[in-house]
């Protein structure tokens, strides 16, 4: 039995998740920890989209990991239902420990748990070592992402 729990983010984990997010180059350069009223004002909407999962893995009371996992459903490859990993992060302190592994295989699982047909994830192209553990995990760098800011 793993002394692991995910579950859904609340607002108290808030700080917690929004510390990961800030806790790497790409992120301490657009998370902003100081202001919680965005993340707040984003956990109301996310919380009201029954397509929307953001989950927390805690471990002896501690929050150490995060990710969100998005249901799309879609018209292409015959109506099938995807869905999309994002926000993947693990504390500082708990990578190589396998709880990156726990987090994707909660998302994976929940996903066939919803009758999705595909799992997909963007992962920024400086972020080496983590396309090294997607690809462990079995997903394939198969498609060439594109983003416009808005």
């Amino acid at each position: 039995m793993s002394d692991l729990d995910i579950r859904p983010v609340t607002e108290d984990d808030l700080s917690a998740v929004v510390a990961m997010l800030a806790d790497d180059p790409l992120g301490a350069q657009r998370e902003s920890p100081d202001d919680p009223t965005p993340y707040r004002t984003a956990l109301r909407r996310l919380a009201d989209d029954p397509n929307q999962h953001v989950v927390v893995a805690v471990r002896e009371g501690r929050v150490v990991g995060t990710l969100q996992l998005t249901i799309v459903p879609g018209l292409s490859r015959r109506g099938a239902t995807r869905s999309i990993i994002e926000g993947v992060r693990v504390q500082r302190d708990e990578r190589g420990s396998g709880l990156g592994t726990q987090l994707i295989q909660w998302a994976v699982d929940e996903s066939r748990r919803q009758n999705c047909q595909l799992v997909q994830l963007t992962s920024d192209a400086s972020r080496e070592d983590a396309h090294r553990f997607y690809e462990r995990l079995g997903f394939t760098a198969s498609h060439l992402g594109f983003k416009l800011a808005l």
